[in-house]
């Protein structure tokens, strides 16, 4: 090529796909993989109902239009049902002309990074999950702004940092809260969350609230939605049903806006955001159609309850079980269906292994390694991989400094889940005691 044409930026990576190259790679060389990365119940083993199959197959045999385009924004009963949902928490008011239907969530926050200007930035949270990041980063081709999420305090946000950083960066147009948040787990308190809000109305910026998971919360906990206490500060919900009902391969998500009449500049924010979806003409209409359907099924609470029983489940093994390793910090997951476990300061180097029985396998992970400038958790996750299958994704992939690795809750057999969490204990135990020097 004549220049250079790729934007900054593009040296970035999506570990908790790219790992799975890796994985792919050891499985022909014999290592029969456990993929702890992604976050597909489907590919989890999670077995979609007779009930919700038959109502998306009588969509697709009664009604022509689920093969049709639909309106640019979504169709139009659709989102009159989202919208009195919303409508009926009483918070925000909304009208369907307030939601935005794209492919995916991905999809969402793809056109969202992308409509704001390249010198504007929006505050992430610290770590942060891989999507937001790579479209931050991509729009502005300059590492993101971030608050840092604690994991000494359960995770919780770091307000008092956030706030600093706001204030004395002008560039900064808005604040990104993932509630649950991945990877982490942690479920936002309804007072941080008004903390949040103060902070966005004293500033005069904008909320983008990935809210996904917002129906799955365990534990006991509890937490408000954006719409409940926005007031009249501009914001944007973004929800979708990969991670719910779930249907992943359905790429179907939306946004909810929040004030765009009361802010001239988040107004036209939103319109290119809608400019860019034009030029697609719709999102796919199938699944949107199903989604009153299947919401007000009947049978969905139950099965959603059902569900989160589970992931409750394997968030207390895997909490009892790492509790007490002397090298990690555990937080207990009370949200979404993701775990992530802190190496503590300074256990982890680059002189560390473990064994490794077939020779194919360590020649691979230890030329991955060897003579790398690679993190630290990402070091000990080739390693985790390549000594016993297990697949997890180092939680410096999601832009933070702080190693660890993140894991999922959604492995169906419980005891096979157990028997997991118990050997990435002994895993850990193991690699970071290799470097010691013997008695």
């Amino acid at each position: 090529m004549r220049y250079d044409l790729a934007k900054s930026g593009n040296g970035l990576t999506y570990e908790i796909r790219g790992i799975v190259e890796v994985a792919k790679l050891l499985e022909q060389k014999g290592i029969e993989i456990c993929y702890e990365n992604i976050g597909d119940p489907v590919a989890k083993g999670e077995k979609i109902p007779a009930w919700m199959k038959d109502t998306i197959a009588d969509i697709v045999k009664t009604n022509d239009l689920s093969f049709a385009y639909c309106s640019t924004k979504g169709d139009e009963d659709v989102r009159e049902y989202l919208a009195a949902k919303t409508n009926a928490r009483g918070g925000a008011q909304i009208t369907k002309n307030d939601i935005i239907f794209f492919n995916g969530l991905g999809d969402a926050i793809a056109r969202a990074y992308s409509s704001i200007r390249v010198d504007a930035r929006i505050m992430l949270p610290e770590p942060t999950y891989s999507t937001h990041l790579l479209a931050e980063v991509l729009h502005a081709s300059y590492p993101p702004n971030t608050y840092r999420m604690n994991p000494y305090d359960n995770w919780r946000p770091d307000l008092n940092e956030l706030e600093r950083k706001v204030r004395s960066s002008n560039s900064i147009v808005g604040i990104l809260v993932i509630n649950p948040d991945n990877p982490t787990g942690y479920v936002h308190t309804e007072e941080d969350l008004r903390k949040i809000v103060a902070i966005a109305k004293e500033y005069e910026l904008m909320l983008i609230f990935d809210e996904i998971y917002l129906n799955m919360l365990f534990n006991g906990k509890e937490t408000v939605a954006l719409a409940d206490i926005i007031g009249d500060v501009p914001g944007i919900s973004m929800k979708g049903i990969s991670k719910e009902y779930p249907w992943p391969g359905a790429r179907c998500g939306w946004i909810e806006v929040y004030n765009a009449d009361k802010d001239e500049a988040f107004a036209r924010f939103i319109n290119a955001i809608f400019n860019q979806k034009m030029s697609e003409v719709c999102s796919t209409t199938l699944p949107q159609l199903s989604i009153p359907l299947i919401m007000e099924h009947e049978e969905y609470q139950g099965y959603l309850s059902e569900r989160l029983k589970h992931y409750e489940n394997l968030s207390n093994i895997a909490y009892n079980i790492l509790k007490d390793c002397p090298y990690v910090v555990v937080n207990r997951s009370n949200g979404a269906f993701y775990m992530s476990v802190v190496f503590n300061e300074a256990v982890l180097s680059d002189q560390q292994k473990l064994s490794i029985e077939l020779n194919d396998v360590r020649d691979i992970v230890e030329d991955l390694t060897n003579g790398s400038r690679m993190e630290n958790d990402k070091r000990f996750v080739y390693y985790l991989l390549g000594a016993t299958g297990i697949c997890v994704v180092p939680l410096t992939s999601f832009f933070t400094s702080t190693p660890g690795f993140r894991m999922t809750l959604l492995e169906k057999d419980v005891d096979k889940f157990e028997n997991t969490v118990k050997t990435i204990k002994a895993k850990i135990v193991e690699y970071v005691e290799s470097s010691k020097c013997p008695a």
